[in-house]
């Protein structure tokens, strides 16, 4: 691990001292001191003791474009300037730039609501589905379909329509009304050998619980194309059109949680776009300003959006509204961060990184614990097992000393922890866009240094 001069210009001992005494972490309480970062730039972050990491995992799935973009804090500070805010009640302009944008991204008319959270993206999502069949007159589809093992955050209804048990647990009841259904896992269901068959059996048991239900009750079904937190869960290729066309069957609206997926991570503006589908819904978050600040937003079809348009009534429009959501000045951080991205072709530097990376984890297989190796663009999970044969999990304590070696040797790296009891065994990889072949080589030969010492 390079250690850099320590800039601290104020006593970080006793900032640990208040962080210890005064903040309580996310999947905290922790004993002890938390590790406590100081700066960043590129894709690497320095902690206040001076030690430097390369950060394999875009601190939460989030830092596309890397850290520490001085032109993005510049256009912060002018638009601070300018406006420093305003609600979306009214119209300002980077919102209106940023939809437009987004629109281009999207590569079909949407209209763009603005939220600051993936939890709160799905959340509006969900009200949007429900009020938009109400407004038809088919008010009693209001059930949400969606799928065991993914993450759609941790509000009580996005935490509703998440799949991990784990992550429920003593915050139940939640929010009725949300089914969930099988994910495809072509690796633990052993069908790696005819996934178009796979992915035809995936989809017609989404649509043999649409029947069990009934279609007449169903409004939407979320999906992220690729299930990320959850394990990198990557379906066959005719999975999501098949899904696609059973949800217009059945009038079920179809929402893409593009949270992680979007933004580049897999070599496309947004995952859905790998299958040629159009989703009537479009969350996202993270990568849309690169974490600069926070900032989601949720597109919607154009004929859904008319609906609203035209309906007349006391409650006939969309009675929501946060104080942040569409902030100007996120707004205007989340163009000059696609400013970078189309300047240095971010989306496709992913594409063609993630074949490099994905090349040089094959070095991984020749050990007995790596049990499957599946990516697409910067995104890839490593499933560890204790037997190759049965398939057996590895353990979660050998997990942590896996992912606590990495860390110890300068590399951070992530794995898929609180999901599903007894499936929590898959490295995750997802680094900024424009991290280097050489520092995939560092991720992986340190990673491969990481089980063996398991072994």
């Amino acid at each position: 691990m390079s250690i850099v001069e320590n800039k601290t210009s104020y006593p970080w001992h006793d900032s640990k001292e208040h962080d210890r005494n005064h903040v309580w972490h996310a999947f905290g309480p922790v004993k002890g001191d938390t590790w406590m970062v100081e700066q960043a730039e590129g894709t690497y972050v320095t902690d206040v003791d001076g030690n430097r990491y390369l950060d394999a995992m875009s601190g939460l799935w989030c830092v596309n474009a890397g850290y520490g973009h001085e032109r993005i804090a510049k256009k912060v500070y002018e638009q601070m300037i300018q406006l420093s805010y305003y609600p979306m009640t009214a119209a300002h302009i980077p919102g209106a730039q940023l939809a437009d944008k987004l629109n281009e991204l999207l590569g079909a008319p949407y209209r763009i609501f603005y939220a600051n959270s993936g939890s709160e993206a799905n959340e509006t999502a969900f009200k949007m589905a429900r009020q938009y069949h109400f407004l038809k007159g088919n008010s009693t589809k209001f059930k949400i379909i969606s799928r065991y093992r993914a993450y759609h955050g941790n509000t009580l209804g996005a935490l509703a329509a998440t799949g991990q048990q784990q992550r429920k647990y003593g915050y139940e009841p939640l929010m009725p009304g949300f089914i969930h259904v099988h994910p495809p896992d072509p690796y633990r269901d052993h069908a790696e050998n005819d996934l178009e068959a796979y992915g035809e059996k995936m989809a017609r048991d989404l649509e043999k619980t649409i029947l069990w239900e009934g279609p007449e009750t169903v409004a939407a079904m979320i999906m992220e194309p690729i299930i990320t937190g959850g394990g990198v869960l990557i379906p066959p290729a005719n999975y999501m059109p098949l899904v696609s066309a059973i949800c217009r069957k059945y009038d079920i609206l179809l929402i893409s949680d593009e949270v992680i997926n979007g933004f580049g991570r897999t070599g496309k503006n947004f995952a859905f776009q790998h299958s040629h589908v159009v989703p009537d819904f479009v969350t996202m978050a993270k990568g849309i300003t690169s974490a600069y600040l926070p900032l989601s937003a949720i597109a919607v079809r154009h004929d859904i959006y008319d609906v609203f348009a035209e309906a007349e009534g006391e409650y006939a429009r969309f009675r929501h509204v946060n104080t942040f959501g569409g902030h100007p000045v996120s707004c205007a951080a989340a163009l000059e961060n696609l400013a970078i991205f189309d300047e240095l072709d971010l989306v496709q530097r992913s594409a063609e990184m993630g074949v490099v990376l994905m090349n040089h984890l094959q070095a991984l297989k020749s050990l007995p614990v790596v049990g499957d190796i599946r990516g697409l663009g910067l995104l890839a999970g490593i499933e560890l097992v204790a037997d190759r044969d049965t398939r057996e999990p590895l353990s979660l304590d050998l997990m942590n000393k896996i992912v606590a070696f990495c860390k110890n040797s300068g590399i951070i790296i992530g794995k898929n922890g609180d999901t599903v009891a007894g499936l929590n065994n898959v490295i995750t990889l997802a680094p900024p866009l424009i991290t280097t072949e050489e520092q995939l080589i560092t991720i992986v030969s340190t990673l491969k240094s990481a089980i063996e010492s398991i072994l």
